[in-house]
């Protein structure tokens, strides 16, 4: 063997510790997850009374504290705008990022980042006042555009217009309020953002039944939870915490009945309740993992419908999040 391929192969192994980075142990090690999040946004992380944390997001940062440390209270949600939260995660500050983030194919390849799964299928949109008498975005040529920097809106924009011929002013901030609160003051005529946010940041208006979502969507957003690459256990887990979640749902697994279904002799069931099979220890989890999730935060459509649903303020109906037997795109593999 020649001295060369010796340091081969002690380059190869390092690359290999590399690739097993412990985030599980340093979490279980502070006995919290950090989780970045927006802590601004309406139905999928903000701030409410008494300083409790509400949202889909929140509640996916929940669903990792409960599946790897038994406890979905223990979470330390760190709150980022769109410039900081990708740095965030690159340099440690968080262990995930759940944080309304757009899977794209730059994003998963060239920043070090592994997206989990798709928690809000989601497209870009626009808001506009009732009074401009706009109906349709094809009727905004010259109009001046409200967008959050450091997102993929900036791009689908410039797109947008200047595939249908027309021209816009930007109009530029850097977090959520500072766009809204531009808005409002009149600084621009259109407000853009993904639909979901938009639904969100019009329940914050003085005068919300004054402003109208455009129909058109013009983008894909495919919104969901980020790790870095390098830890394909953490990966794993938090793949299959989101996981446990949708197989809930689609097993009728929820919340309420999960204790009563522990005598279930359904095999797909006491699989994910941990009753049957390895699920947890091939996580490096305990059996219960699933459980925990489902026991403490729910299943997918529970933690949708309380955060975004047609009950709430922001009156979402599920389309592209409901399930795949119900017309939709939430699809769990199998848990075997």
């Amino acid at each position: 063997m020649t001295k060369f391929t010796k340091l081969s192969l002690a380059a190869l192994a390092f690359v290999g510790m590399s690739a097993t980075a412990g985030t599980l142990q340093d979490v279980q090690k502070a006995g919290v997850v950090k989780c970045g999040v927006d802590g601004g946004l309406p139905g999928f992380s903000e701030i409410v009374s008494g300083g409790e944390y509400k949202g889909i997001d929140v509640d996916g940062c929940r669903a990792m504290a409960a599946a790897v440390l038994g406890d979905a209270k223990k979470v330390k949600f760190v709150n980022l705008n769109s410039k900081e939260r990708f740095a965030a995660l690159q340099s440690g500050e968080i262990d995930i990022l759940v944080r309304n983030t757009t899977w794209t194919e730059t994003r998963d390849t060239s920043l070090g980042f592994n997206f989990v799964a798709v928690n809000y299928y989601d497209g870009q949109g626009f808001m506009v006042r009732k009074d401009l008498g706009v109906k349709s975005t094809l009727e905004l040529d010259g109009a001046a555009v409200c967008i959050q920097t450091g997102t993929t809106t900036e791009l689908n924009v410039a797109d947008y217009f200047k595939s249908k011929g027309m021209k816009y002013k930007s109009v530029s901030y850097d977090s959520n309020d500072q766009v809204l609160a531009s808005y409002e003051a009149g600084r621009c005529d259109v407000l853009t953002s993904d639909a979901s946010q938009l639904y969100g940041l019009r329940t914050k208006l003085k005068d919300k039944a004054n402003h109208i979502v455009l129909p058109e969507i013009i983008s894909k957003e495919p919104l969901g939870p980020v790790v870095r690459q390098g830890d394909d256990q953490w990966f794993n887990i938090a793949r299959w915490t989101f996981n446990s979640m949708v197989a809930a749902e689609e097993a009728g697994i929820t919340s309420k009945n999960i204790d009563s279904l522990k005598s279930s002799k359904n095999p797909g069931i006491r699989r994910i309740l941990g009753l049957e099979g390895k699920m947890g220890a091939n996580l490096g989890l305990n059996a219960d993992f699933a459980y925990q999730v489902i026991k403490q935060v729910g299943n997918y459509g529970e933690v949708f419908e309380r955060n975004v649903g047609v009950n709430t303020p922001l009156k979402i109906s599920r389309g592209l999040n409901a399930l795949w037997t119900e017309g939709g795109l939430q699809y769990s593999p199998p848990f075997r």
